[in-house]
């Protein structure tokens, strides 16, 4: 239990809108509310069977014993006020259609349509949906890059610092923390230097709702003093997919705006269960966090050691810390470079998959990635270990990887586009079909991204160049799914007219 503002203690054990539900079914009311299906009654058995009827009698709708997600004064006002007071927030809010939601709003919170947001170019696709939705002008900065495992790190404080010199109109700084890969950069001397400047800064922490639970991670956003920060609770801790928790601080956002913009973009009908679930993963991160995140560390760091061992494989860990954009890492994010056994990443997701029932969280050019968690056991980790060690026997020199480097650049991003008109103009003025092949020097109307993990490659409103035709067709060829324009398979491109 934790004081909050005022001297009130408020009892983390407490799960008040699961409790809510669960008094209004007890109650045995006949129902004549929505959903159709009457608290499973209607549901037919394909479904039925293999949901227990005391979880489908828990599929309620806005009623005043259950509160109202938009205007909460109940049990959902007492759900937030528990995750904030855990989290070390002002506020917080339940969010059921993703972090994608939730960066929406905090974009829309900070910046309307001319506005400039500075972001890291390796921003996930939500936040270029976010900057359309907002009529925002995106300000993207380069992440550093690791050649060796061609990926993006974080940005760095001086590059950040930069940025806002040349900008100093920016509304915000967008940070992302950590990255898909439990990359950390220095966040609070970034938020720092960005609040020196007045502005907010607003986080996609969605691979970091379990930071605040173990001195071995990255400081979370909150600690580090950022002003609106979205996390996914269905990621890495115990709530059901597609849910998360935006918090926030006073004083740099106005909260109310921040409220009307997670009702404008989150449904007027949200799932209870949903909502129950945040309840219950906040319970439970409150009375066991530290220990099943310390576990889940420890797990993590077992299986980095012994795959480390295994010949044609590498995991990096802490020896990257200390590199540009590298200030801490995530170690429960186990990044596995298999480009040592004539494998690309895709390559080696298949062969898990459908030789050893090994599901990867996702594959790039030359990595697979892993999430251990609080759902993991030693039993997980050393069947991860065993499959890995024999795929390393089977594969391991039967290929020279120099034949896939030919096929593209890995690690070597293109230039960053031109950005010449507004994204959300781009995508909604005249555009027509054209052969990409041919599209060097035209302006993008669309999205393309290649997924996961989700990051953008060209953006509505960027200038194509040669060097990003060339590095999408070298992508394709190592079988990355492409994702976002209308043609999926990139024969043709949107562009402006």
């Amino acid at each position: 239990m934790n004081l909050k503002g005022g001297g009130v203690m408020l009892d983390q054990t407490q799960v008040p809108l699961l409790a809510a539900m669960k008094k209004y079914v007890h109650d045995d009311v006949i129902p004549f509310h929505t959903p159709g299906h009457k608290m499973g009654k209607g549901m037919h058995r394909v479904l039925g069977d293999l949901m227990p009827l005391q979880t489908l009698a828990l599929d309620l709708a806005l009623m005043a014993e259950l509160d109202d997600l938009h205007e909460p004064h109940g049990p959902i006002k007492a759900a937030q006020d528990l995750a904030a007071d855990l989290y070390g927030a002002d506020h917080s809010y339940l969010v059921v259609n993703g972090t994608t939601g939730g960066i929406y709003a905090m974009i829309l919170t900070i910046a309307g349509p001319g506005d400039k947001i500075i972001v890291p170019r390796n921003a996930h696709r939500s936040i270029i949906g976010g900057i359309i939705l907002s009529g925002a002008i995106p300000v993207f900065i380069q992440p550093e890059v690791d050649n060796d495992l061609g990926l993006a790190m974080g940005v760095t404080p001086e590059t950040v610092s930069a940025a806002l010199k040349q900008h100093p109109d920016a509304k915000g700084v967008l940070i992302i923390n950590p990255t898909y890969y439990g990359v950390a950069t220095n966040l609070k001397e970034i938020i720092d230097i960005v609040h020196a400047c007045n502005i907010p800064v607003v986080v996609d922490e969605a691979h970091g709702p379990h930071l605040k639970f173990s001195d071995r991670l990255p400081i979370q956003a909150l600690d580090a003093g950022a002003d609106i920060v979205a996390q996914s609770t269905h990621k890495i801790i115990g709530a059901l997919t597609q849910c998360s928790l935006v918090h926030c601080r006073e004083g740099r956002i106005r909260v109310p705006r921040l409220k009307a913009m997670l009702q404008l973009v989150q449904s007027t009908s949200p799932n209870y269960i949903l909502m129950a679930s945040l309840d219950v993963a906040r319970m439970q991160m409150a009375t066991q966090g530290r220990e099943l995140i310390e576990k889940a560390v420890d797990l993590a760091n077992k299986a980095r050691q012994e795959i480390n061992k295994i010949p044609g494989l590498y995991c990096f860990g802490e020896e990257k810390l200390g590199n540009p954009g590298v200030c801490s890492m995530d170690p429960t994010k186990v990044t596995v470079t298999v480009k040592g056994l004539g494998l690309k990443g895709a390559e080696a997701e298949r062969i898990l998959r459908h030789q050893y029932k090994i599901q990867v969280e996702l594959s790039d050019v030359y990595n697979i990635l892993f999430l251990i968690t609080l759902g993991d056991s030693e039993r997980e980790v050393d069947a991860l270990v065993a499959a890995l060690r024999d795929m390393a026997a089977t594969h391991h020199g039967t290929r020279d990887f120099s034949a896939i480097r030919e096929i593209y650049t890995a690690g070597k991003y293109p230039e960053p586009p031109e950005q010449v008109i507004s994204p959300r103009d781009a995508l909604f003025g005249n555009t027509c079909m054209v052969p990409f092949t041919d599209a060097a020097g035209m302006i993008c109307a669309e999205i393309v991204t290649f997924y996961p993990p989700g990051i953008p490659i060209l953006c509505p409103g960027e200038r194509i160049t040669q060097e990003i035709i060339d590095y999408c067709h070298a992508l394709q060829n190592a079988d990355m799914h492409i994702s976002g324009p209308e043609d999926y398979l990139l024969k043709t491109i949107k562009v402006v007219d």
